[in-house]
């Protein structure tokens, strides 16, 4: 129990967490209500940068626009736009990044992107366009200084071979110019450790952040890793076991699971960490405020420029 408040209290004391988020764009007017309440409600919490997604095979691509470019007029936060290889030519994925760097972003989420006919078929790479997120990084540097965050998946990549040509292939993106992996969500921190060992063991230094997300639907959660190839723990599932009908007690289990993982990889030297809000900030707004954060009155909108 001493080790336990001893760990809070140097987190609370020190400031050392450092947190990013991520959104995804609305589909419709209801659910761009509660993406800006979301903003709202996350960004008195200064985080490093914000992601904003694609939907898959680059579905909702004007939507993200529009949501980035909202960010950057109207908030002080980094937005960081997530851009994909999926569906465009080169010129139309180039033309995509020039106009977030007219926006005022500095800042790219490159991935190769899902398959339009969506997680689990076959990816096939649009004639005349990038192949993959390495070569989209090398063209995204000739445009713009652009800071460029990759994927990483502390369970390998679904389609990948092996862990082996996985790692290569994060290599490749790094060799590109990529400044930083953020992982796939992960469960067990086993997983995200081997990972980060094996990264490293590779010659590559740039910060690996891991990737969170607050439960708030076991079944709907269980179903994302399912497909992303994330490992759902039996242990897990026994917390939110027979909660399907009970929100409340699921959420509260759901911010002291997150938390302890956070609390977990931060006594390994993690500091940086990345969560996947789905666009529901209560729940991640409860585990950093566990964390040591606390709001910070908004100043003026950062420059754009």
């Amino acid at each position: 129990m001493a080790n336990v408040k001893e760990r809070k209290s140097r987190l609370l004391g020190a400031g050392e967490i450092d947190v990013t988020f991520e959104f995804f764009p609305p589909k419709s007017e209801k659910m761009e209500e509660a993406l800006w309440a979301c903003v709202e409600r996350l960004a008195p919490l200064r985080p490093e940068f914000v992601s904003v997604t694609y939907g898959a095979g680059g579905s909702t691509r004007e939507r993200t626009h529009a949501t980035v470019a909202r960010i950057v007029k109207t908030t002080a936060m980094k937005p960081a736009a997530h851009l994909t290889c999926v569906n465009a030519t080169r010129d139309e994925v180039d033309a995509v990044a020039r106009a977030y760097w007219d926006a005022g972003v500095r800042h790219i989420v490159a991935l190769r992107g899902d398959p339009s006919a969506g997680v689990g078929s076959r990816y096939e790479p649009h004639p005349g366009g990038y192949a993959n997120a390495a070569e989209l990084v090398t063209g995204l540097k000739k445009i713009g200084n652009f800071e460029i965050s990759v994927a990483g998946y502390p369970e390998k990549h679904p389609e990948s071979p092996s862990v082996e040509a996985d790692i290569d292939n994060l290599k490749a993106k790094i060799d590109a110019g990529a400044d930083r992996v953020i992982t796939q969500f992960v469960f067990d921190t086993a997983h995200y450790l081997r990972y980060l060992e094996r990264v490293r063991a590779a010659g590559i230094w740039v910060p690996v952040m891991p990737g969170i997300v607050p439960i708030h639907n076991f079944k709907q959660v269980a179903g994302f890793a399912g497909k992303t190839g994330a490992t759902m723990p039996a242990w897990l599932a026994r917390r939110f076991e027979g909660l399907d009908d009970d929100a409340v007690t699921t959420q509260m289990v759901a911010v002291a699971v997150a938390h302890d993982q956070v609390m977990d990889l931060v006594d390994e030297g993690i500091k940086k960490f990345h969560f996947y809000t789905l666009n529901r900030a209560d729940l991640v707004y409860a585990v950093c405020h566990l964390l040591g954060l606390r709001p910070v009155k908004s100043p003026a909108r950062a420059n754009a420029a």
